[in-house]
């Protein structure tokens, strides 16, 4: 008897949730949308389950029993393993500060309880496809190819970046979206479209996902944050030269 082929990353979802109807509910739907999803009820399982199954997306609830979601996320954050890994935090209705705090630690976006499972299922396959682009961007062959801005410079085939010639550690969402401002000097994006664009997702969601991954991104490029300038009340641009 043969054994089974292996699970392409960009399928492979981990959901670490202690109520049972709702990770019954999302697992059947994950499988129903083509991915292959596994289960963990508290922190301790899903940390373990994650660095066994190298997910492309965890979704991850705030409130389990033996720790904090967002400890799990800075724990993930902090290992090699899950690098890649792009988190989807569920969160209470009135959790705003925990929802700060997950966007803080790591987290790639959140979704309110109680949410739409089809706006959840879409939200993972999008990560989901972004995960996987940078898993083979990783493993692609340095053809040459760069895009410059200032002391910033793009090797698109391999999704890195790097500043004053030392490459710059960024997340999959972080470098989709300096390479979206570089490739097009000049325009500016609304947060809208920067959701469609970054995350792809188009939802009416709090704009702190946003605000808050700008922010990170700025920081850690250091003396070249600033060449992404804020459009007060609109949305964000790569500034001039």
């Amino acid at each position: 008897m043969s054994a089974s082929p292996p699970v392409p990353y960009a399928e492979r979802v981990l959901v670490i949730d202690d109520e049972p109807d709702l990770c019954e509910l999302l697992l059947f739907n994950l499988r129903e949308a083509g991915l292959a999803p596994e289960a963990a009820a508290t922190a301790a399982e899903g940390l373990t389950t994650a660095e066994r199954l190298e997910p492309a997306v965890i979704v991850l609830d705030v409130m389990l029993p033996d720790l904090p979601g967002t400890e799990v996320c800075r724990r993930i954050r902090a290992g090699a393993v899950n690098a890649d890994a792009a988190i989807l935090m569920l969160t209470a209705r009135g959790d705003e500060a925990d929802r700060v705090l997950g966007l803080e630690v790591g987290a790639d976006d959140y979704v309110v309880k109680p949410f739409s499972v089809r706006e959840v299922v879409l939200r993972v396959r999008a990560l989901c496809r972004r995960a996987g682009e940078r898993r083979a961007a990783r493993g692609s062959v340095d053809a040459g190819r760069r895009v410059t801005w200032g002391d910033l410079s793009i090797d698109p085939v391999r999704h890195r970046v790097y500043g004053s010639g030392a490459e710059i550690g960024l997340r999959p969402l972080e470098y989709k979206l300096i390479s979206l401002l570089i490739e097009h000097p000049g325009r500016v994006y609304s947060r809208a479209e920067l959701l469609l664009e970054v995350w792809g997702i188009s939802a009416e969601i709090n704009t702190r996902t946003v605000d808050t991954h700008v922010r990170r991104l700025r920081e850690k490029l250091g003396a070249q944050g600033e060449v992404i300038e804020t459009v007060h009340g609109f949305g964000y641009r790569l500034r001039e030269r």
